[in-house]
């Protein structure tokens, strides 16, 4: 039966929370959410399924549905051949997961949208991305191939089920681990080194051609790679990439905040959406390349990530939200872009005209007739003297001109903004912003970032103790993946860092021991990405390729790292250990994919310094103490904090091996550890920070 296809339609997707599942209720396609209903629908008809995967700052896929979904003859073939499904990756990254394999399988490629067709039962047959309606420049068109779909359905059913049933086994033979390396933790980082060094462009910095993304763990990695092993060209690379993002039209000079990527090598002219992940990554790499360096410009960059996520990006009670579109009316970029008439027009010509010549804003523009601005060819100091102007004075001005256009800029219409609330990106954040407040000293990041963690607990966690993934419009939903985990642990290990506030350590704990119930795997190790509690689909997988974000296994190998060095916790270092048998194996094949496993692997490899610090929470050597560890740079060295009362016996409970620890004649005392072997206590704090050096 064909649905009804009149602009009131309404799907089932009406009843959705989930902002991109809701931009496409009232197509006239008649669309499910991922569910039973759908596949018992399909098995009663006998259709296939057509299933779509996006989120709702996609740009191509509001393309996509422009095209096709709100066209009337695309949905008059999908309601009449195919029951069609609509997922948010967002939301069911489980899903994406599975079916972005079968994509990548059968075209070497991937992305969003994803568009996928296959049988009743799940098991997929066809697979792409992004389709005009009709066939052009040597694309299929949508109509095309959903008509030939429809007809082998009929005509040739046995071959499209055999398809399916081979693809599937495909796939769970991806999901199969190599398990243990020959090669040493050391060994294996040195080749992934050596791969980010070969393909890193000295011009622009960053690493491969166009498009550009980010990846904020691979400077991570290469800042953890330079301390160690005392490499300068990994420091160099490190720094002049987040010096090149920052310069480039990347980042949002007049907000704040960065885009997803740059489409071009020179990381000019961006793709405009601004996802949560990639700030929150980002601002731990300025911060440590900060720690690394002492250098105020990374500073600087990552205070202004905080300022654009606490302006825009923050829910009323504390949490983050997920993404702003790169679309507003229409239009991508149109938000973001200027010309100089503009400018001039809200700042007068001649201040107008001192703003485009230091951000590169001119007639011709850089895109499509508009400028992105950008530092990438000069810097305000470049300018001073052609101004007859001192450098400060003119950053000065420069602040006030931003000021004012931002004002200009925000009578615009905004891109959309994904209001929902994510586990997994709330993580990412809560730790950068605990990391911003222990490296900086603002107590405004520990404020925000102790809110949405108690935001994620009370709306997010239920009663049993499971977390689930996500929050909107009054609803917590969907049970958490392993990245939900992962990140919320790694958040709360930077709390403590920042706090030293026990109950986030026991917190951390409390979790690893969930997850280990939910997701761990007790014949080979390593976690799966979703829980033997969940819906199981055709595969279970583990993922531990390190991109967008890093995986939920890299992360967690780092977790249990840390934790069972503050802790002396035997339990969690077996499962450290057995986490890292897991994947070396993965890893070794191609190094460079697995940058924030490699930041494990250099923990693992040591030497890991422990520090105990004890006495009152009034003595001022206590605070200096602490202030000194939390502003090195020290990944491999974790700090725990043992105050007098209460909070001594919680911490002694999670960490039995500081009973024995105690002030010297009553004084501040910092215990240094490095490589089980413990240096003599110290009561100065210049004396600690040498010990760190």
């Amino acid at each position: 039966m064909v649905k009804p296809t009149s602009s009131t339609h309404t799907s089932r997707l009406i009843n959705e929370k989930s902002p991109y599942l809701l931009q496409h209720a009232r197509n006239p396609v008649y669309w499910y959410p991922w569910g039973e209903e759908a596949f018992d629908r399909a098995t009663r008809e006998d259709k296939p399924i057509f299933l779509s995967i996006g989120y709702s700052t996609c740009h191509w896929c509001h393309v996509m549905e422009r095209e096709s979904f709100e066209d009337q003859e695309v949905a008059e073939v999908l309601n009449r051949y195919f029951v069609s499904v609509k997922v948010d990756r967002e939301e069911r990254p489980d899903i994406d997961h599975i079916y972005m394999t079968v994509c990548q399988a059968l075209t070497g490629q991937g992305g969003w949208p994803l568009t996928v067709i296959m049988t009743p039962d799940k098991k997929p047959f066809f697979a792409g991305t992004y389709f005009p309606k009709r066939s052009r420049w040597g694309r299929a068109g949508l109509l095309d191939i959903l008509k030939q779909i429809a007809q082998r359905w009929r005509d040739d059913r046995d071959k499209v089920m055999q398809a399916g049933n081979l693809i599937t086994e495909r796939v769970r033979e991806f999901d199969r681990i190599p398990g243990e390396s020959f090669e040493s933790p050391l060994e294996i980082t040195k080749r992934g080194y050596e791969q980010f060094r070969q393909a890193f462009d000295k011009i622009y910095g960053g690493f491969g051609s166009a498009p550009k993304f980010p990846t904020p763990h691979n400077i991570l990695f290469l800042l953890r790679y330079w301390k160690l092993t005392g490499e300068s060209e990994a420091l160099s690379m490190a720094g002049k990439t987040l010096r090149a993002i920052y310069r480039g039209g990347i980042n949002d000079h007049i907000g704040f905040g960065f885009a997803r990527y740059a489409t071009d090598h020179k990381w000019l002219v961006p793709h405009f959406e601004k996802m949560l992940y990639d700030n929150a990554l980002l601002a731990l790499a300025f911060l440590e390349a900060h720690q690394a360096t002492k250098d105020e410009y990374y500073a600087g960059a990552a205070r202004q990530i905080f300022t654009y996520v606490l302006r825009d990006m923050t829910h009323p009670e504390g949490a983050f939200y997920s993404a702003e579109d790169a679309d507003s009316e229409g239009v991508e970029g149109k938000f973001y872009v200027w010309t100089p008439g503009e400018v001039r027009e809200v700042l007068g010509r001649e201040a107008g005209d001192i703003f485009c010549r230091v951000y590169d804003i001119t007639e011709a523009g850089n895109f499509e007739g508009h400028s992105v601005p950008n530092l990438i060819n000069t810097l305000p100091a470049e300018h001073a003297n052609g101004l007859d102007i001192e450098v400060d004075g003119l950053l000065i001005i420069l602040e006030e001109y931003r000021q004012k256009l931002f004002a200009h800029r925000e009578k615009r219409v905004h891109p959309f903004k994904d209001d929902k609330i994510l586990t997994a990106w709330n993580g990412l954040m809560i730790a950068a912003l605990a990391r911003g407040a222990a490296v900086l000293g603002d107590a405004r990041y520990r404020e925000a970032a102790e809110r949405a963690e108690r935001f994620i607990r009370e709306k997010l966690q239920r009663a049993d103790g499971r977390l689930l993934a996500r929050y909107r419009d009054g609803e917590s939903a969907f049970t958490a993946y392993l990245d939900d985990y992962a990140f919320i642990i790694w958040g709360l290990i930077e709390l403590y860092r920042a706090t030293f506030k026990p109950v986030y350590l026991s917190q951390a704990v409390d979790l690893i021991d969930k997850a280990r119930e939910l997701f761990w795997d007790r014949e080979k190790g390593g976690f799966f990405f979703y829980g033997a509690d969940a819906e199981q689909l055709i595969t279970r997988p583990k993922e531990v390729y390190d991109g967008a974000t890093p995986s939920g296994n890299s992360v967690m190998a780092l977790n249990l790292l840390h934790l069972a060095a503050l802790s002396g916790d035997s339990r969690l270092e077996e499962m450290a250990e057995s986490q890292m048998r897991a994947f070396t194996g993965t890893v070794a094949e191609y190094p460079r994919g697995y940058a924030h496993f490699m930041n494990a692997m250099l923990f693992a490899a040591g030497p890991v310094t422990e520090v105990v610090i004890v006495g009152r929470q009034d003595d001022t050597g206590v605070a200096e103490m602490l202030r000194r560890v939390q502003r090195e740079y020290t990944p491999n060295t974790v700090i725990i904090y043992r105050p007098e009362g209460e909070q001594e016996r919680l911490i002694e409970n999670l960490a039995p091996f500081t009973r024995e620890q105690q002030p010297v004649n009553g004084q501040a005392t910092a215990y240094v550890c490095r490589d089980r072997a413990c240096r003599e206590p110290v009561t100065d704090p210049e004396a600690l920070g040498q010990l760190l050096q």
